[in-house]
């Protein structure tokens, strides 16, 4: 299939181009070409800006993925650019789009929250980052209708991703595991190849509506408990360091952003590695001397 990626070189976005390849779709990349530009010299690509997108106001494609959409006046404008040149819209949300933390169990029904009074659209801020994916969902599906998907995922782990990143250097250095959140914190995650080729599996078999892409809940000491299993003689998890990496409050008043209904994610082709194998993976990429990037805030 001919697939538009918008963004496609950096975390998440480049374990799906490199999905993309391995199944042999024609890959065309729209970005500023400022991030990882050495990467797939085979592929098209379109260098552009979000809030300037004319070089997409040609061609056409069997579906897009888009990774890099974060402001909604910028998802408006390519929306409307490719509304009617691609036959299908899949777009990288957030769990960060319900209107509870607390409620456990959600599933994509549940409510989402509202656009905050004043707030504006074209300026992003940590404050408005799930108001501003949940706008870009509505925006999308008002757009694309049934052809168009969105992914909300949280927590991505996996080579070229932050999130846990701490945890893969400390067990391939030797080093004490750290965790500012409470050991019973619940948590969901997923493998960032396995969230991609989730992501390509809608837009090729144009799946439509939202999708939970989380793993299953587990408590933060059963996931460390997993991850030092896959070295020898693992040191303890520090449960109390210096830098707080998660931010995450110790009172419960977010535990229900973690414990998520993803069943409608698993029956529409979502598979999920085990722990342990995310994390040898992982460990494994660092001792071969890469270094994961730094979280985003």
């Amino acid at each position: 299939m001919r697939l538009l990626v918008l963004g496609g070189t950096k975390n998440l976005g480049r374990h799906v181009v490199e999905a993309a390849l391995r199944d042999h779709h024609d890959v065309t990349l729209f970005n500023r070409g400022l991030t990882n530009p050495e990467l797939f010299p085979e592929v098209r690509r379109l260098v552009g800006e979000r809030a300037a997108p004319g070089v997409l106001a040609t061609g056409e494609w069997d579906g897009v993925i888009d990774m890099s959409g974060f402001l909604v006046p910028q998802v408006q404008l390519s929306a409307e650019l490719l509304r009617d040149r691609v036959g299908h819209y899949t777009y990288m949300s957030s769990i960060a789009v319900y209107a509870s933390k607390v409620t456990p169990g959600m599933d994509e029904s549940a409510p989402l929250l509202e656009w905050p009074d004043g707030a504006p659209e074209d300026e992003f801020t940590m404050d408005i980052y799930g108001p501003s994916k949940v706008r870009c969902e509505s925006l999308l599906s008002a757009t694309f209708g049934e052809r168009t998907a969105a992914v909300r995922s949280g927590f991505v782990v996996g080579p070229y991703n932050p999130d846990f990143g701490n945890w893969g250097s400390a067990l391939a250095h030797g080093t004490r595991m750290e965790c500012a959140a409470r050991p019973s914190q619940p948590v969901q995650y997923v493998d960032a190849r396995d969230l991609a080729d989730f992501l390509l599996r809608l837009t090729t078999e144009r799946v439509s509506g939202p999708f939970n892409a989380v793993g299953p809940t587990r408590t933060m000491t059963e996931m460390a408990d997993a991850w030092r299993s896959v070295v020898p003689d693992a040191a303890p998890v520090d449960w109390s360091p210096a830098v707080d990496r998660f931010h995450l409050p110790h009172d419960g008043s977010n535990d229900g952003t973690f414990r998520l209904d993803n069943r409608r994610a698993l029956a529409a082709g979502l598979r999920l590695r085990a722990d342990e194998e995310i994390a040898r993976d992982y460990v494994a990429w660092v001792q071969d001397g890469n270094v994961p990037p730094p979280p985003p805030h």
